[in-house]
């Protein structure tokens, strides 16, 4: 059966599929090229027939999709129990990995699509590393019948009006180290200030009601009427607006915070020129579009065209792109481990 897409949640899944492949099992694409891809998960259906099916029938491939988070995925790679040819991870993880040298340096003269990308998703993790093929915002969701006034600063969130209504990120989330940014803003520090972030962390304790690691735990609180908004990605407004019609996502004055998915070819793969052509496809217009219009991934290609209406829920536009504020992924790795720590001692609940 052309275009059928294995989805294999584990090796051992995967281990079992190919050995009754070898064995002369009738399952579809027996014979054929295989693509290992790891990735978070969500979205399955989408990606399945709308990202990888095409890409199969035009390159007599099968794909085969591992999922999980992205530590749980790169421990992986890096314990080496992973036959993973590409990789998807936030920035931050991805460097992680180019420091621990588990990706393969591109050849770009293959990805004829990194020209229609935005400047800042070409090298996120250094020059000959994976392009973000997705640039999100951290800002603020709200419900505006449960807080006075407008929101349009970070400040906001600290107003008596935001009293028990508020639900963070955790600092091992994506986003944590953005809003321990932010924190450092209210503050009144133009550059980064730990101790004055966390200072101003404790001054917002009052207002939390939660900490979330996981964005359908803030949609839940949200739709319950549990909290009145907080920080959270604009990807995930859409959801949000069907619990709450009236919900409103705002750009904080200060800025927000640009969110960065990466892909990679991973290490020693055999399908690295395969991996590659994937990776520009998954920059081509043609994809772009379909995954914005989707709501399932802002674009980073220029050339999209989306309606006010698709824009919605969607970070869309190089004028809204370049004012984000951008966490360079190295500071982050660097500083993690301290910030992780003195967070639980100081602001977990």
């Amino acid at each position: 059966m052309n275009g059928r897409i294995k989805m294999l949640l584990g090796s051992a899944a995967i281990a079992s599929a190919l050995t009754l492949s070898a064995c002369g099992s009738n399952s579809a694409g027996a014979g054929k090229e295989k693509l290992v891809i790891s990735t978070w998960g969500f979205s399955e259906d989408f990606f399945n027939e709308d990202v990888y099916a095409p890409f199969e029938e035009e390159h007599n491939v099968d794909i085969v999709v591992e999922t999980g988070n992205n530590a749980e995925r790169l421990n992986k790679i890096r314990q080496g129990n992973s036959d993973v040819d590409l990789v998807y991870l936030s920035d931050y993880y991805a460097q992680q990995g180019v420091d621990d040298g588990l990706f393969e340096e591109l050849d770009s003269s293959k990805l004829t699509n990194l020209d229609k990308i935005y400047d800042a998703a070409k090298t996120p993790n250094g020059e000959g590393y994976g392009p973000a093929y997705t640039i999100g915002q951290f800002g603020i969701a709200y419900n505006p019948e449960m807080v006075k006034g407008s929101v349009t600063s970070w400040k906001d969130l600290w107003n008596a009006e935001w009293e028990s209504n508020v639900a963070i990120p955790g600092i091992t989330t994506t986003t944590g180290p953005m809003f321990l940014d932010a924190a450092s803003k209210v503050s009144g520090n133009d550059s980064f200030n730990e101790d004055a972030a966390f200072k101003q962390l404790d001054a917002l304790k009052p207002n939390i009601v939660n900490e979330y690691n996981q964005t359908s735990e803030f949609v839940n609180m949200f739709g319950q009427g549990e909290i009145a908004g907080g920080p959270i990605m604009e990807m995930y407004f859409s959801s949000l607006k069907e619990a709450v019609p009236e919900a409103e996502f705002v750009t904080p004055e200060e800025g927000g915070y640009a969110v960065m998915n990466t892909v990679n070819v991973v290490k020693d793969s055999d399908q690295k020129e395969l991996a590659e052509e994937f990776i520009n496809y998954q920059l081509s217009t043609e994809v772009q579009e379909k995954t914005a219009k989707a709501k399932v991934d802002s674009p980073v290609n220029t050339e999209v065209v989306l309606s006010d209406e698709e824009q919605e829920g969607v970070t869309y536009g190089e004028d809204v792109i370049e004012k984000l504020n951008v966490l360079p992924a190295d500071f982050l790795v660097e500083n993690s481990k301290q910030w992780i720590d003195r967070w639980n001692k100081e602001v977990t609940k």
